[in-house]
């Protein structure tokens, strides 16, 4: 169990950075046109800005829900007695699943609508890759937040964070 924490934990972190390294470079095309080119910028960069930014989105809210960057409310609830801290994160685990679960099958029909449509800057891109963002955002919700249920439930986790945001702090 520990090993497959681990692992879904590196693709998020590496699908995360992935997209951002490819909204970087896109806008650093975009400023370097625009500061050396007397033509402007190309017209496709603002497009994959905005499509890297909703894989970071897509990937990082699993990610941060994995690592506990995620906004979090807990100034209560980890300061009840008994086991109520470990219920209430449960509680929670199981709110974002069931949620991300439910909203899949919209996402996907959604996705699909896409396979219709193709970017406005470029043809040869099908919408559906875009759309998709959704699609794997609640996938990654469900998968961190399944994990974190199993986990709970076994014993093998206690629904902390793989990693505490105060724990960062010298």
């Amino acid at each position: 169990m520990l090993k497959l924490v681990h692992s879904v934990g590196f693709i998020l972190r590496w699908a995360t950075g992935l997209s951002f390294a490819v909204l970087m470079v896109a806008v650093l095309v975009q400023v370097f046109m625009r500061t050396f080119s007397s033509g402007g910028s190309p017209v496709w960069t603002e497009e994959v800005t905005r499509y890297a930014l909703l894989y970071v989105a897509g990937f990082g809210a699993g990610a941060s829900l994995w690592t506990g960057a995620m906004v979090n409310v807990d100034l209560l609830s980890e300061h009840l007695p008994g086991h109520w801290p470990w219920r209430l994160r449960l509680l929670s685990a199981l709110a974002v699943l069931f949620f991300a679960v439910i909203l899949i099958e919209p996402a996907w029909r959604f996705t699909k609508i896409g396979m219709m449509q193709t970017s406005p800057s470029m043809p040869f891109v099908k919408m559906a890759y875009i759309h998709a963002s959704v699609l794997v955002l609640l996938i990654m919700l469900a998968i961190a937040a399944g994990i974190r249920v199993v986990g709970m439930l076994t014993g093998t986790l206690d629904g902390h964070p793989e990693m505490r945001v105060e724990e960062d702090v010298p």
